[in-house]
Parts: structure tokens; C-alpha cells; sequence
């Protein structure tokens, strides 16, 4: 098994014979590569090149920003604004900025951002392919979809280097490959000793987010409603599988919102999602089993 830290994680691959060096070093060039265009925690990242512009600007995105573009794109629209790359200006205001303060701007600093009209993904960035326009400086946070297109990346890497058989689990974030499938345990939000159902998973990716994951102050935590920019409280954890884990971990996002019935107008997924009290619901087309 190959073990690693990478974008601030701990990440494992798992497959049937281990990784030869000149691969594993592939893949950590390939995730630098990746970290240093799309994060929003690094003062030399392409996205704080979007920030630092007064006046914004054109700005090229490398070849595979079109599936992260394409995917917000059918993310916003079916969860009517609530998933939206343009929230981490608000994240930022709640004290997940870059420095990991996690501590809220005062009240005269919030009542100043609050008076100028909020950013979205849909008003404020003109895209044009792999490029987007902007006219002010604007705080993009991919970070709803961004580490599951991750694990796709690093899964392609592994099928070009004739590796069939593999787990890829970017903490919580798990593509599996292989004739055989696996079973996930659902960790509960509350207690991660315990488990509130299994997943069965083969041949796709299974992506989980939780409110206690990312969590500080009170009742803060990193599962924001773009619209709003506040915390969302009904669900506290959700669990979505689908064909690839970009898919996955954007949507496990989008079920904090939106009921699966109205993502499934939009995307083919299977999911579960446990409310603030207790209650969890699956699809009709869930593989596995909850114990709650």
C-alpha cells in the first residue's frame, strides 16, 4: 500500500503488487501539478492569481478545468445556487481562510461584505472553454468536487500504467477498480467508532462529507449554502456513489441541499444521507446496507 500526505490529507492506494518508485513519484508530481492550480491555500496558486486581480481578468485554465467547469455548471443549476465555487469568499469570512485561522471576521467587516451583491457562479464568471472572465477579484473554493477529480486523476494514472485492480481513497474519497467489489463502512457522524450502514462498491467511486469533519466555533463547520453563506444544519453527513469520484464527491455536497430525487434529474448516482435527528434515507438503488 502506498501511503501519502498530499493537499493536506492523508491519502492510500492499495493495489495487488506494490508501486514501483518512478510511479509513485508520478503520481505526487501529478497532485503538486494539480494542487498548484486549483487551491485556494496557496499564496503561488493560479486561483490566488483570480484574487489578487483588482479589476479581474482572462484567465487559462489548463485542459482538464473542462470537467470541473462542466460539473459546477450542472451542479448549481440542480441545486438552484446552493453549490457554488464562488462560496469561498464566505468561508473565508467564517475563518476557513488560508491560514486556518477559524475565526469569523468581526461584525462591521461581515455588514460590508454582506451590503455588496454576492458573487455567483453564474452571474459573475463568463466562461469561454477552459477560459473564465471576471471583473473583480473573486475567491473560487473548488473544494466541493475538487479532491474526488483528484482521485480520478490519480486513478488514470494508475490504468495507464496497466494497474486494473486498486483502491484509491483520498480520505473518505475512494475509487475502487477490480473484478472483486468492496464493502464501505458509513462511518456515524457522531460517534466514529460506529458505523451506520455498509456500501458495497465496484467498479466506481463512493465520496462521503460530514459537518463534524471541518468544524469549529459554534456550530461552524465547512458545508456552506452558497445563497446564504451560512452553515447548513437539517443534514450532518451524506454518502454518494456514482461512476467517477468527481461525480461522487459533488454530489455528496449537493445532498446537504437538494433531495436525490431532484439530482437524479441531473445525474446517474446511487446515495444515503443522515439528518440532524438521527433519521437516514437511501435510494431505491443503494448497494448494501444500513443498520439504522
Amino acid at each position: 500500500m502506498f501511503k501519502f500526505k498530499a493537499i493536506g490529507t492523508q491519502w492510500e492506494i492499495e493495489t495487488i503488487e506494490p508501486l514501483s518508485l518512478p510511479l509513485q513519484q508520478r503520481i505526487l508530481d501529478r497532485i503538486e501539478q494539480f494542487d498548484i492550480i486549483y487551491s485556494r491555500f496557496r499564496l503561488d496558486s493560479f486561483l490566488s492569481r483570480i484574487v489578487s486581480a483588482p479589476d479581474g481578468g482572462y484567465f487559462d485554465f489548463p485542459k482538464d478545468a473542462i470537467v470541473l467547469f462542466e460539473l459546477y455548471d450542472r451542479l448549481h443549476e440542480a441545486t438552484e445556487g446552493a453549490v457554488d465555487p464562488l462560496v469561498g469568499r464566505d468561508l473565508e469570512l467564517l475563518g476557513y481562510d488560508r491560514t486556518y485561522s477559524l475565526t469569523p471576521v468581526s461584525e462591521v467587516i461581515r455588514a460590508e461584505e454582506l451590503a455588496q451583491e454576492k458573487a455567483s457562479w453564474s452571474k459573475d464568471i463568463i466562461r469561454e472553454g477552459t477560459t473564465i472572465v471576471t471583473r473583480r477579484p473573486l475567491v473560487i473554493d473548488f473544494g466541493a468536487a475538487g479532491k474526488g477529480y483528484l482521485v480520478d486523476i490519480v486513478s488514470k494514472l494508475l490504468y495507464e500504467a496497466g494497474i486494473a485492480e486498486f483502491v484509491v481513497d483520498g480520505s473518505g474519497d475512494i475509487r475502487h477498480s477490480g473484478a472483486s467489489s468492496i464493502q464501505i463502512g458509513l462511518e456515524h457522524p457522531f460517534d466514529s467508532s460506529r458505523a451506520i450502514g455498509v456500501a458495497e462498491l465496484g467498479n466506481c467511486a463512493l465520496c462521503a462529507s460530514a459537518t463534524n469533519r471541518r468544524s469549529w466555533g459554534d456550530g461552524l463547520h465547512h458545508v456552506l449554502d452558497a445563497r446564504t453563506g451560512l452553515p447548513v444544519r437539517n443534514v450532518v453527513a451524506t454518502w454518494a456513489i456514482a461512476d467517477d469520484a468527481a461525480t461522487a464527491d459533488g454530489l455528496a455536497t449537493a445532498l446537504f441541499f437538494t433531495n436525490g430525487e431532484r439530482l437524479a434529474e441531473y445525474f446517474r448516482f446511487s446515495y444515503v444521507r443522515m439528518f440532524a435527528d438521527g433519521r437516514a434515507e437511501f435510494s431505491r438503488n443503494f448497494v448494501g446496507e444500513l443498520f439504522t
